[in-house]
This record gives structure tokens, sequence and C-alpha cells, in this order.
């Protein structure tokens, strides 16, 4: 398809918040999440017939809210006379990954219809957009510190999703501390952004990773046999993995001395090494 295409959908990178907008939770107690676009993304093409087809410059099982971009491509070349708004066209996405029986959040639909850094609220059905300009330095650093690798290993978002709304809807005292820890670290990741305090994103991104383990340990455990070196000798500063985990991608925050030791390591490893930029618009149409 080359660069021929009808639509063309970025993926995007959780930094906090993820769990937090899915359901049940956040119609018991609200949902927040901060994420942005890159340049990576899902292109599609619809024929004559009705028939879509899709380019992928990330794999679906990735971690970076793929499902999520096709969902938004295939609703905007299919409802296209319909002339939805953004939200329209972002919840009929949703919407269609759920009766996919994908169980999931409405993050990755809006990251990939409105693009660029978000804030996200969720409170049960709704999205709220959040005002949200992250300072330029505080963008130009995160940009030069993290690395975005992918392990090779798909993760199965729906079977750890299930996993772990069984034990909310059971009561399970570690999951909902672990999401409301969650929720409560995105704002201060959020407020670390704007006002460009990089030592507190250091720490909320840590947070997010410690919060993911009280969930569920298998989340994080694929990452750690390459990860965890880099942390004891302090190349890397902070991490997460992105998506639902337990493979996929993870975003990596890399000392600022030990940048070029961290790239060698990943890729000694086997993981692929995503090369990034931001990308500041959300869903193009021909």
């Amino acid at each position: 398809m080359g660069d021929q295409f009808d639509v063309m959908v970025p993926v995007r990178v959780d930094l906090s918040g993820g769990w937090t907008d899915v359901n049940p939770y956040c119609t018991d107690f609200g949902g927040e999440v901060v994420n942005f676009t890159i340049n990576k993304f899902v292109k599609a093409n619809i024929n004559l017939s009705g028939e879509v087809s899709y380019n992928f410059d990330i794999p679906i099982g990735s971690g970076l809210g793929t499902s999520g971009s096709v969902n938004v491509a295939r609703i905007a070349l299919l409802r296209k006379s319909e002339n939805l708004s953004l939200s329209e066209i972002a919840e009929a996405a949703y919407q269609a990954e759920i009766k996919s029986g994908n169980k999931c959040g409405r993050q990755d639909q809006w990251a990939a219809t409105f693009g660029g850094f978000n804030r996200f609220m969720f409170h049960g059905e709704n999205v709220e957009i959040m005002p949200f300009e992250p300072a330029r330095s505080a963008v130009k650093w995160v940009k030069k510190h993290l690395i975005i690798a992918h392990t090779g290993i798909s993760h199965k978002s729906g079977e750890i999703q299930d996993q772990v709304w069984s034990r909310y809807e059971a009561g399970d005292k570690e999951v909902i501390e672990g999401l409301h820890r969650i929720r409560h670290i995105t704002r201060k990741l959020a407020d670390s952004l704007q006002r460009d305090q990089r030592q507190l994103f250091v720490e909320s991104l840590n947070g997010v990773s410690s919060a993911i383990d009280t969930i569920d340990k298998s989340i994080n455990a694929p990452f750690l046999s390459v990860i965890q070196p880099l942390i004891e000798d302090s190349s890397v500063m902070a991490w997460k993995a992105l998506g639902a985990g337990s493979g996929g991608c993870a975003a990596i925050l890399c000392h600022p001395l030990h940048i070029k030791k961290v790239r060698g390591e990943i890729s000694k490893s086997g993981w692929k090494l995503i090369e990034w930029d931001y990308e500041n618009t959300g869903i193009r149409m021909k």
C-alpha cells in the first residue's frame, strides 16, 4: 500500500492511568489517564465492495493500543458518510471493540482519534478531555531519555483483563488498592509534565510500575530479566509495561549518562528498539 491510504491513525504510549479507564472501576471511582501518540500508524484503505484492508507500522499485541487504532480507522471509513464528530468516532470504535469480546477502556480510541498529549478523565460511560499542556522543556526531556522497546512477546490483552477484573469483582483488596494508587499517581505525573518536575516524573513512572505489580505480578514479569539489571546499576531511572503488559512494548527512561549503554543492552537482549517521535495529529482522512 505504501503511502496510499484512505485513513491514517496513530498509536499511543500510555504513561499512567491505564486500567482505571475500564469499567467497572471508572464507574465505581472514576478513572484518569495521561498518554501521547507517536509517529507509528495504522493505515487503512476501503475498496469498492466496502472491505477494509490495513497496513501496520506496529503489530497488534504491542501494547501501543493498536487494536484501538484499527477500530478508529474502520469506523472512520465505514461510516464516513455520517460526518461523525471525533468523539463519536472514538466512542463507536470503543463499542466495536467491546462487541468483539475484548474488555478494554476508552483511552486507546480517544488517543488515536485526537492525537498529541492527552489527559482524559472517565466517569462511567463518559469521557472528559482535560486541558493539558506539558512544558516544552519536559516534552523534549522525555523524548531524549525515553526508549520504547518491543520484546517480541505478543501479549493477550483480553486474558489479562479478564483475570484482573474477575479479582476486582470478587473484592480483591490488592487489585482495588493498586488501581487507586494508579489513579492517584496519574495526577502527580500530569503535574510533573506541566511543571517540568523531572524527579517527580521519575517517581511517578516508578510508582505506576509498583502499583501494577500490586494488581498482578505477571504483567511486568516478562520484562524483568532485561530491565532489572539496568535498574540495579542505575542505567535506567524508571520504566513501565505499555498497555496490558505481559509482553509487547516497554517504555524505559534512561539515566542521562547511560542512554547509549541502555540502547546497546536492550538490542543485545533481542528486543527491538522502536525509533519514535511525537505525533500531534490524531486521525487523518483523505
